[in-house]
């Protein structure tokens, strides 16, 4: 790689494009986005609403809640916000501005919402009917929070996108490690400079309101009152503070990766408060998170943005990785932080959004920052131990289809019981 050379340019578009501004838990924010747009083409407030969504959707969206509806809970109460309220101008900060709670509760009273099961294999897949009298507008959204694939009013097709098989990890195979710490040594910090002070800026400030205020099972207070104020407590307590909050309807955005609100977090806040805390200078902080966002989203570029594999896993991989870069500058460390990482944690399902993400989040950093201090003292998983092979790329592929292929059973059988018990 070299500067401004096609990978490089690659490298930053992926950073511009994935670490984006969203308020609430994307996948009801999804939602409240479709539901939005699919009103302002409709141009009117429907009578009737009917939404498919795909289970991995549904399990995300059950049991957080949606900020500035007066902490509702559920589809109907995002998909509503996002008719009543909703500015679809602002995609993922959607419903930033409601000014109204009380017109959202007087819609989802006055006009029947129902849901479905979407029909398509899809893991992200969203698709919206309103209607209103005679007329008639639906909305597709399928695989990432916001693309539109197809719109249709009064049976006038007016958007209808070829759907690729997945071409967000097409658009992702110059990712590896090698490359991503070369990128990061390296950037030109203008490049990206607007973009991690904006994730500094939201995580760190939802991270303190998550440690100032009560917020869903308070893991992030939790830990500091249970284990005290060592950095390697404060690392873990203000990245669950600030999933704290953003689970239990906090109305403050943060920055995402890989297209979820807590993989930002995880991958951020705990570089930041290391960084602070030890005093590394700007830039090296600016370097570092570059490292560990493109490691988060490497990660996750092979398992998709949905999955019965908890994606805090892939996000604590990112920020031990992040550590080791501040503290050694080394590939080697690295590698092996992240190997080590993986070799701990893989096993953590994802069965939706809620409060028990924060405590997933303080265990995955555990893992990747116990990956770091296993290998600067010696120690490392070998090539056969489980899912351990030789060479992180070989083991990264290993824990991406165990995710992406090896739980797709699994993700059925949590999204069953989650079902059953709505």
């Amino acid at each position: 790689m070299k500067l401004h050379d096609e990978t490089y340019n690659e490298y930053v578009k992926i950073l511009k494009d994935e670490l984006v501004a969203a308020m609430g838990c994307t996948e009801p924010i999804a939602i409240a986005y479709i539901a939005s747009y699919a009103r302002n083409v409709l141009g009117k407030l429907p009578d009737k609403v009917e939404i498919e969504v795909s289970g991995n959707v549904l399990k995300n969206v059950k049991s957080v809640i949606v900020p500035n509806t007066a902490k509702m809970k559920g589809i109907q109460a995002a998909c509503a916000a996002g008719i009543v309220c909703g500015d679809a101008d602002k995609k993922l900060e959607v419903i930033s501005k409601v000014e109204d709670t009380e017109a959202i509760a007087k819609f989802m009273a006055s006009c029947p919402i129902t849901i479905k099961a979407a029909s398509s294999n899809k893991i992200f897949d969203l698709l919206i009917t309103l209607y209103a009298q005679d007329e008639q507008v639906k909305v597709r959204i399928v695989d990432y929070h916001t693309n539109i694939v197809y719109v249709e009013k009064n049976g006038e097709v007016i958007i209808d996108q070829k759907i690729s098989e997945d071409s967000k990890k097409a658009s992702y195979e110059c990712l590896n490690i090698e490359d991503i710490f070369a990128f990061a040594k390296m950037a030109e910090i203008v490049d990206v400079k607007d973009t991690l002070d904006q994730q500094i800026k939201y995580n760190m400030a939802i991270a303190q309101e998550g440690l100032k205020n009560d917020y869903g099972a308070n893991i992030g207070k939790v830990l500091l009152k249970a284990y005290g104020n060592d950095l390697n407590v404060k690392i873990k307590a203000y990245a669950a503070a600030a999933s704290d909050a953003r689970m239990n309807g906090c109305e403050m955005p943060v920055i995402i990766a890989s297209g979820s609100g807590n993989q930002g977090i995880t991958t951020s806040v705990p570089i930041i408060v290391w960084a602070q805390e030890k005093g590394y200078d700007q830039e090296e902080l600016y370097r570092a998170l570059l490292l560990s966002n493109l490691v988060t989203i490497h990660l996750k570029s092979g398992i998709g943005r949905l999955s019965a594999f908890c994606g805090a896993v892939s996000a604590g991989a990112g920020a031990g990785a992040g550590i080791a870069y501040l503290e050694t500058h080394d590939l080697t460390a690295i590698s092996h932080t992240i190997v080590n990482a993986l070799g701990i944690i893989s096993g953590t399902i994802c069965d939706g959004a809620k409060a028990s993400c924060a405590a997933k989040i303080q265990a995955a950093i555990d893992a990747g920052i116990t990956g770091y201090y296993m290998y600067i003292n010696g120690q490392e998983f070998k090539d056969g131990e489980g899912l351990i092979v030789k060479g992180v790329e070989n083991t990264i592929e290993n824990i991406a289809l165990l995710a992406r292929e090896g739980m797709k059973e699994t993700d059925k059988e949590i999204i069953k019981m989650m079902v059953k018990n709505c």
